[in-house]
């Protein structure tokens, strides 16, 4: 899959009010912005929800959004399409960390029921296909 790369570092579009947040959290579809080495902007179209007032995430393990987080925590989020092709709304800032197992377990039952039969059938597909340890969390909170 070809991410989409973006300029959104120092846009007027930036908001961090508690209502994008929310709005964010609540959506469908975010647009995640994660920074490479050289501080280019990579965008990719997640699952996502709201667990209290933190965002959380479910996604592969060796993803490159994974190691981009790892390296520099600062990530934007945007609603989108399922393609991240279209966004909408405010551009918010936050904080990523990669979540322990533990934290992980929780994340994929909270995303797997925002998503309803289709989470939860990809959830398990992953565990199945790929193994338990092949997918992580990330959690996600407002700056």
């Amino acid at each position: 899959m070809r991410h989409k790369t973006l300029d959104v570092r120092g846009g007027n579009g930036s908001m961090t009010g508690r209502g994008s947040w929310e709005a964010v959290g609540a959506a469908r579809y975010a647009l995640l912005t994660t920074y490479r080495k050289d501080g280019t902007p990579v965008g990719v179209p997640v699952w996502l929800a709201r667990n209290g007032q933190k965002i959380v995430i479910w996604t592969y393990a060796g993803s490159g959004k994974v190691n981009r987080i790892r390296r520099n925590p600062d990530v934007t989020l945007q609603i989108c399409d399922t393609y991240g092709t279209r966004t909408t709304g405010e551009i918010v800032r936050g904080h990523a960390t990669v979540q322990d197992a533990a934290v992980a377990k929780r994340t994929r039952a909270v995303v797997g029921r925002k998503y309803g039969l289709i989470g939860l059938a990809m959830i398990h597909a992953s565990r199945y296909l790929r193994g338990a340890d092949a997918t992580v969390g990330l959690t996600i909170e407002s700056v």
